[in-house]
């Protein structure tokens, strides 16, 4: 796996690998097409003028650290749009003064030690997938960034149990290929799948694979370890428990503020065999949201029930002619499938299925997916064109869900024209279902120019989040809180709620040195 890897490059300043990114001419013929916009050049990797380091790790530690330009680069931010534009404007002025890569647990509490005594604050870092500016720093003071990437193995496989021990810092497609020869797979798969970590997943409580069933990777954990600033935390391995709250359910969506995810008992699975698909597309977004519903309160269980609607469909070529699509998936390691059920349900609102070719290609479906895997690189193309363009997601329960699709569109729509002065676009589509209320996750995209991004996509997100709050809608359903959704998270969480967090984070951070900014 790691042999694999190396032969290519990950992107410093956007997503994915370098190779993989919009090419010049693709960008250029983007801008053409945006008023007002022109292509900016990638960046160098080395900044000339990048803040030498105001701090130096003790020599005990020197060998697990770099403060090598390129890397610090890096690990300077996250993957979010900001990110991205702050990148290419070659702002690296918050860059980490050192970049630290243990090799073991007790490294970690070696650094964590050491950062405590020196006041340094720690940023954790798995593969800085982060779009919500978990894995910066944004304080005055010297900081490094805890990249546990080396933490990579699978420790120990129980088969009886169909459980996995693994270690943080285990990338998504280095998991899987762990777990391939016992045949088994953990079947997580959020979209950054190959730039995250096993820790990441945890801190974040990402969302993966399932748009129904375990949706959130809480839905695998068994148990967890999780070293502190003052001591290890390890809960006992159990199917279930009802003792008390949950010391798992206190790291789960911690983001690094609270300790560092160095280890975890997973639940896995049997490798599928068996698939099925089906595409449906409908004239009326209303009657597609009905059928979704009716589809999440009927008990099966889906792998793939994803609802495009028609802005949604159309870019990602799922559908043509202003068409909502719905996307059905489901697998099983044990014998056939089908998703006859689901269709019949779509069918009776109005559907029409989607004529997928025999060898599955190019159809409804496979564009859908191909879409979804490079959708990423096409906002990076997009950025550097000068346009705004990012997402957002949420969840509601059902009996809002159709006000609160519409208040978003409208609303965020306004604000596009506001502070654009252009029109733009607001695309949804339903990435999550559960049978009281599904996931919606918004595209927002709109011409630009360089210079004005940051701030114009920063108005934007403030009113988004006006809309959320008044419809009692969450901040956010897998992407985490960072320090981009904590306005929208402080309106969320109870008053009490938030004074015990910060009692809780002075008891295993007394100090304050880890990852300052995130949550409290």
């Amino acid at each position: 796996m790691l042999g694999r890897m190396e032969q290519r490059t990950r992107s410093w300043w956007g997503w994915g690998w370098t190779g993989e990114a919009m090419a010049d001419e693709a960008c250029s013929a983007l801008a053409a097409g945006l008023p007002g916009c022109a292509t900016t050049p990638v960046p160098v990797p080395v900044v000339p003028g990048l803040r030498a380091p105001r701090t130096a790790p003790p020599a005990a530690l020197a060998g697990l650290c770099t403060a090598d330009p390129a890397v610090r680069a890096g690990h300077t931010y996250g993957k979010a749009f900001r990110d991205v534009v702050r990148a290419l404007d070659g702002d690296l002025s918050g860059a980490p003064d050192v970049v630290v890569l243990p090799r073991t647990e007790d490294d970690v509490a070696a650094v964590l030690d050491w950062a405590g005594d020196a006041g340094v604050a720690v940023v954790p870092y798995g593969g800085g997938s982060s779009v919500v500016g978990g894995t910066e720093y944004r304080g005055d003071g010297p900081w490094v960034s805890l990249d546990l990437t080396r933490l990579d193995r699978v420790l120990e496989v129980d088969a009886t149990s169909r459980a996995a021990r693994v270690q943080g810092g285990t990338l998504g497609p280095c998991l899987e290929d762990q777990l391939r020869p016992h045949g088994l797979t953990m079947r997580h798969f959020p979209q950054s799948f190959e730039f995250s970590t096993v820790g990441g997943w945890l801190a974040t409580r990402s969302g993966g694979h399932y748009a129904m069933g375990r949706t959130h990777v809480d839905d695998f954990v068994e148990s967890l370890r999780v070293v502190t600033p003052v001591g290890v935390s390890e809960s006992w391995r159990l199917p279930a428990s009802g003792a008390g709250p949950s010391p798992d359910r206190l790291f789960l969506g911690s983001e690094g503020a609270l300790g560092v995810i160095t280890e975890a008992w997973l639940r896995v699975q049997r490798r599928p065999e068996h698939r099925a698909s089906a595409a449906v597309r409908f004239v009326r977004f209303p009657d597609a949201l009905a059928a979704v519903r009716e589809i999440a309160q009927s008990g099966v269980t889906l792998a793939n029930c994803r609802l495009l609607d028609h802005g949604e469909a159309h870019f990602s070529g799922a559908a043509s002619g202003g068409h909502a699509v719905l996307v059905l998936g489901a697998e099983s390691a044990h014998g056939p499938v089908d998703v006859a059920g689901p269709l019949e349900i779509a069918l009776a609102h109005g559907g029409v299925v989607e004529e997928e070719p025999a060898d599955g290609r190019d159809g409804a479906v496979a564009s859908w997916r191909s879409a979804f895997l490079r959708m990423p690189y096409l906002r990076d193309g997009l950025t550097r064109c000068g346009a705004i363009v990012e997402t957002f997601e949420t969840a509601c329960t059902w009996d809002t869900a159709a006000v609160l699709v519409e208040a978003v569109r409208t609303e965020v729509g306004a604000a596009v024209r506001e502070v654009c002065g252009v029109e733009g676009i607001v695309n949804c589509r339903l990435t999550h279902l559960y049978p009281d209320g599904p996931a919606p996750y918004f595209t927002v995209l709109a011409g630009g120019r360089p210079g004005m991004q940051l701030g114009a996509w920063d108005e934007i997100r403030a009113a988004a989040t006006e809309v959320l709050a008044r419809h009692r809608a969450t901040i956010t359903h897998h992407h985490a809180v960072g320090r981009d959704h904590r306005p929208g998270y402080d309106r969320q969480r109870p008053d009490l709620f938030a004074a015990s967090l910060r009692a809780v984070k002075d008891v295993l951070d007394p100090r304050g040195v880890l990852n300052p900014g995130v949550l409290v």
